[in-house]
């Protein structure tokens, strides 16, 4: 137990480590935090008082002490700043986010299990991390899992909420699993959604679908420009054979 008189002597987020040097063991556990942070970027533009982190840790109390984090493959805290300082966070110390505990939390699992169902669960409990996601895509009828996995705190216990997507109402956005294409690879990708259930693009197809707008609207000129064409020649022939009677 830590002694609130030892407080002060906790190493600051300059003095712990930023990670524990263990490497993701694939890139998904990279490229899907990534794509969900980058979206959230386009979908919240103007907001600043939030915090999307991808594989970087967090402390608690007892991390800060033990010098040892809990790293999610990505996580969302809400109340804090989206943007500190010339370097930016090195970690996520819940004492000096004024004790704002992550809002979300994600795990991608991978083949080498890491106690996303059970060890970490029960940190991330223990933390008081509302929301956690499961994400596992290719292992989970090995451990009799399902693939896409929501869980919400109730009185310190995850319950599971059914459901893809699954409707957040704290933040009025939707996360589930879809098949789609991201830096032209085409699986299964976890993707924000509204209340209706329908996805919100992401970069690419916001640009794909710019394009094809533009192409369809050059189309449309380039055919008004030749309908107006023939009708100044028809009119000046009406006015050469005509003009005079």
């Amino acid at each position: 137990m830590l002694d609130t008189n030892d407080l002060e002597y906790l190493p600051s987020s300059e003095e712990l480590p930023d990670s524990d040097d263990t490497p993701v063991d694939n890139e998904i556990q990279n490229l899907i935090p990534n794509l969900l942070k980058m979206v959230l970027g386009f979908l919240w533009p103007d907001r600043y008082d939030y915090f999307f982190g991808v594989d970087m840790g967090i402390y608690d109390l007892e991390g800060q002490r033990t010098r040892t984090p809990i790293i999610p493959d990505g996580f969302l805290s809400l109340g804090v700043p989206r943007l500190t300082g010339e370097r930016g966070r090195l970690s996520y110390v819940i004492r000096e986010e004024n004790n704002v505990v992550p809002f979300l939390v994600l795990e991608v699992v991978s083949q080498k299990y890491g106690g996303e169902y059970d060890k970490k669960m029960q940190i991330y409990a223990t933390m008081g991390v509302l929301y956690y996601v499961i994400y596992n895509s290719h292992h989970w009828k090995r451990r009799k899992r399902d693939p896409f996995e929501v869980y919400r705190l109730d009185n310190g216990v995850y319950q599971r909420i059914l459901g893809n997507p699954v409707w957040i109402d704290e933040i009025e956005l939707g996360i589930g699993v879809e098949r789609g294409i991201y830096e032209g690879w085409e699986r299964n990708w976890l993707y924000w959604y509204n209340q209706a259930g329908i996805r919100y693009e992401i970069p690419e197809e916001m640009i794909e679908n710019l394009q094809q707008q533009l192409q369809e609207q050059q189309q449309l000129a380039a055919e008004e420009s030749q309908k107006r064409e023939e009708l100044e020649n028809l009119l000046k022939e009406y006015q050469r054979r005509f003009g005079n009677l």
